[in-house]
């Protein structure tokens, strides 16, 4: 399981130390995409091919599933951390979220988000006043 938060910089590659705590569960291949909130997300293979099965069965006939389904897919990148932990982000995925120097590295159960600096920032201080409302719309539904 991930869980934590880590800051981090971009260097002038374009690469990311990936925190030493997620890299053993990552694995030595992963799959980066973009993500939802503009953010990156970052699968376990075995977490990414559960994943697809999953959205294999979404019925193309549906609008919204093609694209979900053409988001998704459009942007991975299957991707391997170097021996000091580097991961070289696609220029198209750093674009997408917006990152050009600091990040934010979250564990968030089954992935890995990362996040710009200022998106992540911007997004907890948003949500952080409904999060106590948020857990009780949970509760209800008895997760």
């Amino acid at each position: 399981m991930f869980m934590g938060e880590y800051r981090h910089s971009i260097d002038d590659k374009g690469r990311l130390i990936i925190p030493s705590r997620f890299r053993e569960e990552l694995g030595t291949t992963f799959v980066l995409t973009r993500g939802l909130d503009n953010c990156l997300f970052v699968y376990p293979l075995e977490e990414w091919k559960t994943l697809e099965m999953k959205l294999k069965t979404l019925p193309f006939t549906k609008a919204d599933a093609r694209a979900f389904t053409r988001f998704f897919f459009s942007g991975a990148a299957e991707c391997e951390a170097d021996k000091q932990g580097r991961v070289n982000i696609p220029n198209h995925l750093l674009q997408y979220a917006n990152i050009t120097k600091e990040c934010v590295v979250i564990g968030v159960s089954n992935r890995v988000e990362i996040w710009s600096e200022q998106n992540w920032e911007s997004y907890f201080a948003k949500s952080s006043g409904s999060f106590d409302e948020i857990a009780e719309k949970l509760a209800e539904l008895d997760i």
